[in-house]
């Protein structure tokens, strides 16, 4: 029967060896006397288990399969391109991106969008339409003429699909017509047109919360700047405006512990751009994204342009789900997934900020305009 010291590199991969911190004599008694009195059909099951562990992953294993992890990890390398991304030491870092990403491509957007039937737009909200961070992230003017000027032309669908409560999304956005929106990742959506909101899943429980919050509550009043959000379908602990260092311990550390204490439950703890957010099983705006197209494929208007822009880590289920998404093979469909900032990402292209995306926008826009004023000069007849 083994008795292993904690801070022992092997502790964790021995499983029924029971771990002490060797600095606490109390432990230290305990631990022995508990290997002591083991029935020893449990301590020779525990024996058995150990030997075909150790006698399994020799030396030579452990070698072969770093070697293994190291061809793989640089397989692709050559054709990889490296970024400096940063200034200072704590914000410095070498990014390697493919070869396929690169800067969006606005003149074939545009080509693509003037020549397309049937559009489809899936825009992120904070870090996409607004800067991630700002005080207020209301939506400016300029945001909201471009989205009501892409929702003027009924062949254009747009989604706003944010993480944020439908409260705030109705606020934001209830000046523009026909503008769907998804709330909370999608648990939540309303179709262009609609004022009734549909829910992922009716029947969901949300008892966990009792469970959650007063763990959110202890991490709140130990972290200092941190607070918490609790929406309807989710709970939400940030930590933007805590120290950067303290907060992203506390983050893995609160992490660590709710996937502890809520490992049978039907709920995902997921990390964001400082946040930790606890939501129910399965929703996700890859989920939205899959339902936006499926529905529109149903309905025999298959799109032949989608653009879809996000920033975060909860916008690459968005990404994945336009990889998986099987269009109509009758109309081919150009699909333009595109990340706000260069970083490793799903999407194939990138713009750099929410000023780049608004300018994108605007053009698409401009577009729309000048098409009617083109087919009438086209029209025009002058006589000399």
């Amino acid at each position: 029967m083994l008795v292993v010291s904690e801070f022992v590199g092997c502790s964790p991969s021995l499983s029924g060896a029971i771990r002490v911190n060797p600095w606490s004599i109390e432990a230290l008694r305990d631990a022995i006397y508990t290997a002591i009195r083991l029935p020893l059909e449990d301590r020779a099951a525990r024996h058995e288990k150990h030997w075909k562990y150790v006698s399994s992953h020799t030396v030579q294993y452990w070698a072969k399969s770093y070697l293994a992890d190291f061809q793989r990890f640089t397989k692709d390398h050559a054709r990889l391109q490296c970024f400096d991304l940063g200034f200072a030491l704590n914000t410095f870092r070498m990014v390697a991106l493919t070869s396929n990403f690169r800067k969006l491509p606005t003149d074939t957007l545009l080509k693509t969008y003037s020549r397309s039937g049937k559009r489809v737009f899936l825009l992120d909200h904070d870090g996409t339409l607004v800067p991630q961070g700002e005080s207020s992230s209301r939506p400016g003017d300029a945001v909201l003429r471009v989205l009501q000027g892409l929702t003027a032309n009924p062949a254009n669908t747009v989604y706003v699909i944010s993480g944020r409560a439908r409260t705030e999304l109705e606020s934001f956005f209830s000046g523009v017509s026909r503008l769907g929106l998804a709330a909370e990742h999608g648990f939540y959506w309303r179709p262009p047109g609609s004022e009734a909101w549909s829910t992922q899943d009716p029947e969901a429980r949300f008892d966990w919360r009792d469970i959650v919050l007063p763990i959110l509550q202890v991490y709140k009043e130990s972290t200092d700047g941190s607070y918490i959000e609790a929406k309807e379908s989710a709970l939400v602990w940030h930590y933007h405006d805590a120290d950067p260092d303290f907060g992203s311990w506390q983050a893995k550390e609160l992490l660590d512990h709710l996937e502890g204490v809520l490992s049978n439950e039907p709920i995902e703890v997921v990390p964001g751009q400082s946040i930790v957010e606890v939501k129910p099983q399965g929703v996700s705006k890859g989920r939205v994204v899959e339902r936006v197209l499926h529905d529109a494929l149903e309905s025999g208007e298959a799109p032949d342009f989608v653009l879809c822009i996000g920033n975060d880590r909860s916008d690459e289920d968005m990404f994945s789900a336009m990889e998986n998404m099987n269009f109509s093979p009758h109309i081919p469909t150009e699909v333009f997934a595109c990340t706000v900032g260069q970083k490793p990402s799903k999407a194939p292209y990138y713009v750099n900020d929410p000023a780049e995306v608004q300018a994108t926008l605007s053009k698409i826009v401009d577009v729309e305009a000048a098409a009617p004023a083109d087919a009438a000069s086209a029209h025009h007849v002058s006589f000399a």
